[in-house]
């Protein structure tokens, strides 16, 4: 299908609206659960949080885009250890987008260290790794469930007996 690439960068972006959509939700829930803020130090400012959080949906968006645009057709596959990448990268660079925002405002390298332990540690960073995860499994197999298929789906009376 020549139309493969643009299908399946489509699909990308859609994945990646709906992790920006359950990461925004789940942190919202776990807070609720835990009686616990996200950024748990007052003195960091409100900027610092959404930035992570946007780097963590872009880390999801360019590695789904690469398989979208870097797999061939034929060869789409799930694959667990592609989808523990994306996941362990938006977990791992979540906690290091804000320990750098916190390490450059307060200019205290323990400062940074010390942020990004807490990050890591925090279920707010498990939230945005595990549901990357997902999101890459269900993209994977929503493109291999593609393979093979020519054109539009079909309703059973639409098909014709010579195909």
């Amino acid at each position: 299908m020549q139309n493969f690439p643009r299908y399946a960068a489509t699909v990308a972006v859609f994945a990646t609206v709906l992790y920006a959509a359950l990461i925004i939700a789940a942190f919202g829930l776990i807070s609720l659960y835990t009686d616990r803020d996200v950024i748990d130090d007052p003195t960091v400012g409100p900027v610092v949080g959404p930035v992570m959080t946007g780097v963590a949906v872009l880390i999801v968006f360019v590695t789904l885009l690469g398989i979208a645009l870097g797999v061939r057709e034929e060869n789409q596959r799930i694959s667990l250890g592609v989808a523990f990448l994306v996941g362990f990268g938006a977990y791992f660079f979540f906690a290091v987008a804000g320990a750098i925002l916190v390490g450059a405002g307060t200019g205290d390298p323990f400062g940074f260290i010390s942020f990004l332990a807490r990050q890591l540690l925090s279920p707010f960073g498990a939230a945005a790794g595990v549901l990357a995860f997902i999101i890459a499994i269900l993209f994977m197999w929503v493109l291999a469930s593609r393979v093979g298929n020519k054109g539009r789906p079909r309703w059973p009376w639409e098909k014709h007996e010579d195909e």
